[in-house]
């Protein structure tokens, strides 16, 4: 298989011989699919009332097919700088075993699919928001912050922060201070989180030409950007015990959580080294599953005492 100078696929005729279903799979990014499934659900469970659970699932499907079609709509446009860097040269693209076309096609149909799906199923205000999160993740951030500025991670957190909040919208038709708060975690959660990964994979970002933070204001404020987060993060995801939210119990394992992740922040900035900024990068994400399984845990058993 060849690979031409903009990255398309070669002709059949040069042994070019079809993507398979798990490279189909491999363009939805399962891993960023799962994070979403997973506070989307949290936002369900949370928000006041009910659904039909076969409503529920169908829902919590369609924010999932959401975000994996702005995950194959992202592969398609960024296939030229994802050829360059070690950490998505494998990606079907690039790796030459699925043509653009196919990537874009697939992220255009699930992504009306899906919008269409969750409104029948749901409502439409949390269709509304799905749409706005795809077009948001799929063109603001890939298209226009990604390669424009090193906020982009900042702003384009956003994308990522609104799944609980479409959840929860999903059951009630509204929205309301709680998902906000959730929305908040996961938008503050953002930076430190890539951040971390970009201290080390600063020669890719640099060879790729991506402005991410540590490339364009270097490494040593990259790590005092993501202290600084991680200290407003850690206080952030307690307020849920303040609100009548979830219980104390939960407000002191989110403290706790917290100034780990605020402890690890500091290794790497008083070291001024990135030695450390993989196993915050690998922290982040246990964190904030903990945080939202913390939440759903809680609201179980306060409301099964309730």
């Amino acid at each position: 298989m060849s690979v031409t100078s903009d990255h398309q696929i070669a002709s059949p005729a040069d042994g070019f011989s079809g993507p398979s279903v798990g490279d189909f799979w491999a363009l939805l990014k399962p891993r960023v699919m799962s994070l979403v499934i997973f506070t989307g659900f949290a936002g369900m469970y949370l928000a006041p009332g009910t659904l039909h659970p076969l409503v529920f699932g169908i829902s919590l499907f369609a924010i999932a097919a959401g975000a994996g079609a702005s995950g194959a709509i992202n592969q398609w446009y960024d296939r030229d700088i994802d050829a360059v860097m070690s950490r998505t040269k494998s990606r079907p693209i690039p790796a030459g075993v699925m043509i653009p076309a196919e990537a874009l096609t697939l992220g255009l149909v699930v992504s009306a699919f899906s919008v269409l799906l969750l409104g029948l199923a749901a409502n439409w205000l949390a269709a509304g928001l799905l749409a706005f999160t795809i077009f948001f993740y799929a063109v603001i951030y890939t298209v226009w912050l990604k390669r424009s500025t090193p906020q982009n991670i900042v702003i384009g957190g956003a994308a990522g922060a609104l799944p609980p909040v479409i959840g929860w919208a999903a059951v009630t038709g509204g929205v309301s201070i709680e998902p906000i708060l959730l929305f908040a975690i996961i938008f503050i959660w953002t930076p430190p989180h890539f951040w971390a990964l970009a201290l080390v994979k600063n020669d890719d970002y640099k060879a790729a030409g991506v402005p991410m933070l540590p490339v364009v204001a270097g490494e040593d404020e990259t790590r005092k950007q993501i202290l600084i987060y991680a200290v407003l993060l850690a206080p952030l995801a307690v307020i849920p015990s303040f609100i009548g939210m979830a219980s104390w119990v939960y407000g002191a394992f989110a403290a706790v959580a917290g100034a780990i992740f605020i402890a690890m922040s500091w290794r790497i900035w008083a070291s001024k080294s990135n030695v450390l900024a993989m196993r915050l990068f690998a922290y982040s994400i246990i964190y904030l599953f903990l945080i939202f399984l913390g939440l759903v845990l809680d609201h179980f058993v306060t409301g099964s005492v309730l």
